[in-house]
């Protein structure tokens, strides 16, 4: 473990200027494809009153000088393949779970940024946009681990066709996106009760924790419905101490539990980086260095190979 310290109302018209923006300033990823998770409908009846889209005022939401872009009302999940160059292709993939309290999602921040790094480094990216907002998340709530589930199992269905060896899939998801990933590790083999049974695994092959939010409890523990047990794959896990939204406990418990389990893990904690972090630059060294950590630890756990291998 290393330490380190809504005529158009304004309201619309605001999200068609936003959206026309984000075209302009989105991270430049070669999207291949976008699918939906549930072609025939999702497995539960809808909670979203509104329309999609984002329903945020930009400049409550700067990271390193720059507006982040949250989505919400999702009823339709679906998945976007961001692929690497041909010639750059490790065959390794990763699942990208988006936060937002599974209220919204932070798509560009923790999504296709995300994707443009993954690209980098030879990685497929698959972006999921699972269903928000949602009163309460898994156990209580199943919608969003079901998501997940399905995300992979189509990953892992397609992987042929993407260019993607079905046995280096992992997740990294950020804040509620890591507690998903956590969840999605945990329970693989939870069937939905409107979901139909599947054969094709839903275990991830590593999970990358970033920021991780509802994985501690006050007392020091970790809630029984993300205890690890040693079917969990290799984790990666970062955060700062200064987080005081999702609190840096929540890494530090897990990577306990994790560890009494004898689930290999490696944790990075930063003095300074608060939340919501991404991979934009700031002041706190965190968001520039835990790409190159995470990319090195893909190399460690065999993850990574070179291109074509």
């Amino acid at each position: 473990m290393n330490v380190r310290k809504g005529t158009i109302s304004g309201m619309k018209l605001l999200g068609l200027v936003w959206t026309g923006f984000l075209l302009v300033s989105a991270p430049v990823v070669a999207q291949q494809q976008t699918m939906l998770l549930w072609p025939g409908g999702a497995p539960e009846p809808s909670h979203v009153t509104g329309p999609e889209g984002d329903i945020t005022a930009a400049e409550h939401h700067m990271v390193a000088g720059k507006p982040s872009f949250r989505l919400t009302n999702v009823d339709k999940p679906n998945l976007a393949v961001y692929s690497p160059a041909k010639d750059k292709n490790t065959g390794a993939a990763a699942l990208v779970f988006p936060g937002g309290g599974y209220v919204r999602l932070s798509m560009e921040l923790e999504g296709t940024e995300v994707c443009q790094w993954l690209n980098s480094i030879g990685m497929t990216c698959v972006l999921v946009k699972y269903r928000v907002p949602e009163e309460k998340h898994f156990p209580e709530s199943t919608e969003d681990l079901e998501d997940a589930q399905q995300a992979m199992r189509l990953t892992r269905i397609h992987a042929k066709d993407w260019g993607i060896d079905p046995g280096r899939i992992g997740v990294i998801g950020f804040s509620a996106g890591a507690h998903l990933a956590v969840v999605l590790s945990t329970h693989p083999d939870f069937q939905g009760k409107n979901v139909p049974a599947s054969t094709t695994d839903a275990r991830p092959n590593f999970q990358m924790v970033m920021y991780p939010g509802y994985t501690s409890l006050p007392d020091g523990k970790v809630p029984e419905s993300v205890m690890p047990t040693a079917s969990v794959p290799p984790t990666f896990l970062v955060q700062a101490e200064n987080d005081y939204t999702a609190r840096v406990e929540s890494s530090i418990f897990y990577f306990m539990a994790l560890k009494n389990a004898k689930v290999p893990a490696e944790m990075h904690i930063y003095a300074e980086g608060g939340h919501g972090f991404g991979l934009r630059p700031t002041d706190a060294p965190v968001a520039t260095k835990w790409p190159r950590l995470a990319e090195e630890w893909l190399h460690t756990i065999h993850v990574l190979r070179s291109a074509g291998r």
